[in-house]
């Protein structure tokens, strides 16, 4: 039975969602270990509604810390078939302020120390990611952020670094020279797994500084920070009301069908442990051996 259709992972600064009712706390243990805590479920706008804060309650997980793939995963175990994922960044562009939202199309990967597939350990698969965010959940938002009065800005790039410092100034004036709008931490793992798992995803990048490159950087202090991810926390509450309200119920995106074409490895070729350990996912497209 389906416990949630619709996933919300809060970033720093959202680690509740208002607004759920009929809520309950579930831990989920998945083959790939333990989420970052446990998920609140319950009905939003009268959608089923699973939330998870990205770092814990109370802020305890580096986002090299993170778990992604459990995290993704026990969204897949809930019946969740899209999320709407929301994180603080840094602007790149004078024209992206402080409480600004973007919600980007594009990544660029400055990670190192992660995994960000459940493939391995004897199958192999490639998802197609140039389009590596939903278009349908992405305008959802975009249209929600109108409908709210926020200022949401469609499309963008979005650099995933590793973290957990900040960027030197060099670093972040080559982003600028890419061309990159927001810089981030988080959202490129969640933004391919989601894809692997045949999950829609679309994050929205609550802006609450300049990167480094500014300025004015050196004027800004944690407290303002601080005042502006607590503006940004509840303005996205009353975007992600909107967007899971007028979500569409029928999925005709390419995500559903993500890995029909992606698994190279011979049915025959898959060791058994792994076919157990991905059956949720691959288990449609892979017939059981006799």
């Amino acid at each position: 039975m389906q416990q949630a259709e619709i996933g919300i992972i809060g970033g720093s600064g959202l680690y509740t969602m208002p607004g759920l009712t009929g809520t309950r706390e579930q831990r989920i243990s998945t083959p790939f270990g333990d989420p970052s805590d446990a998920f609140i479920l319950g009905e939003l706008e009268g959608r089923k509604v699973a939330f998870l804060a990205r770092h814990g309650r109370g802020h305890r997980l580096l986002p090299s810390e993170l778990n992604f793939r459990a995290n993704i995963h026990a969204m897949k175990q809930l019946g969740v078939e899209r999320i709407v994922s929301v994180s603080a960044v840094g602007s790149l562009k004078e024209e992206h302020k402080p409480t600004d939202f973007v919600i980007p199309d594009q990544f660029i990967d400055r990670t190192f120390n992660r995994v960000s597939t459940f493939f391995g350990e004897g199958i192999v698969g490639h998802v197609a990611f140039g389009d590596p965010v939903c278009a349908t959940v992405a305008g959802t938002i975009a249209d929600a952020c109108k409908k709210v009065g926020v200022v949401g800005k469609p499309g963008g790039t979005y650099v995933c670094m590793e973290g957990p410092q900040f960027s030197t100034r060099a670093e972040s004036n080559l982003y600028r020279s890419w061309g990159a709008d927001v810089i981030g931490m988080t959202n490129l793992q969640e933004a391919k797994l989601a894809r692997e798992t045949e999950i829609c995803y679309a994050t929205m990048a609550m802006v609450t500084d300049y990167d480094c490159w500014h300025q004015s950087h050196d004027a800004v202090t944690v407290d303002q920070i601080v005042a502006v991810l607590s503006q940004n926390a509840a303005h996205a509450a009353k975007v992600v009301r909107a967007a899971v309200a007028a979500m569409p119920r029928e999925r005709t995106c390419a995500c559903a069908t993500a890995l029909q074409f992606a698994i190279l490895t011979h049915a025959e070729s898959v060791p058994q442990a792994t076919r157990e350990k991905l059956k949720l996912l691959i288990g449609k497209y892979l017939p059981e051996q006799e």
